[in-house]
């Protein structure tokens, strides 16, 4: 842990407990188009997918798609973030990383949203950098998010912590040659396996 200098974060699922709004959204998404609500196994997947691959796995009868983004347009996602759930601990985290100098950024397969859903819990001037799947050719589980914040910063892979709690986070670290804590999800391979912020911070001496 000496040679760390950025620590990455996940969103859906590590900084913000994001299954009932992602969950809301796609069922409403689901029943426009007359199509059943989420079974817990396509809600698994569609939790770690972008939005693209999520809408391409929900809708694979289509020719064209849209249609299905159209409706999207409409949607507010603003509508849904007031049913998202911030970690306990996130914001005394991050700033004591901002204290101790290291480099905060997030990884997230969100594409538009990340904006709204930063300044919705006032942490727009939390992070140096924040990689969405819309910033890079390939979304997680592809290492593109790591790489760019660590082209960005002139980074070597030993430098990164990654945060994440899906299997694409933990191919993403694995592609990327980064450290890895797994949080709140004993099932994935990891460095480090972590349910709460401030064992984060205990890790890094905070």
């Amino acid at each position: 842990m000496d040679r760390i200098k950025a620590v990455v974060f996940d969103c859906d699922g590590v900084m913000f407990d994001t299954a009932e709004v992602n969950r809301l959204y796609y069922n409403q998404l689901l029943e426009h188009f007359n199509k059943p609500a989420l079974t817990d196994e396509q809600f698994v997947k569609v939790h770690m997918f972008s939005v693209k691959a999520a809408v391409e796995y929900l809708f694979p009868e289509k020719n064209g798609l849209d249609d299905v983004y159209g409706y999207m347009k409409g949607l507010k996602y603003a509508d849904f973030i007031r049913y998202m759930v911030m970690e306990p601990g996130l914001k005394s985290l991050l700033d004591s990383l901002r204290t101790g100098g290291y480099i905060r950024a997030v990884a997230t397969n969100r594409t538009n949203t990340m904006g709204a859903v930063l300044k919705a819990f006032d942490l727009e001037n939390s992070f140096e950098a924040v990689v969405t799947a819309a910033d890079v050719e390939n979304a997680k589980p592809s290492p593109d998010q790591l790489l760019k914040i660590m082209d960005q910063f002139e980074l070597k892979a030993g430098e990164l912590l990654f945060i994440g709690d899906s299997q694409f986070d933990e191919m993403a670290a694995a592609g990327a040659g980064t450290a890895f804590i797994a949080f709140k999800n004993p099932s994935l391979t990891a460095d480090y396996h972590f349910s709460a912020m401030a064992q984060i911070g205990g890790l890094l001496n905070l």
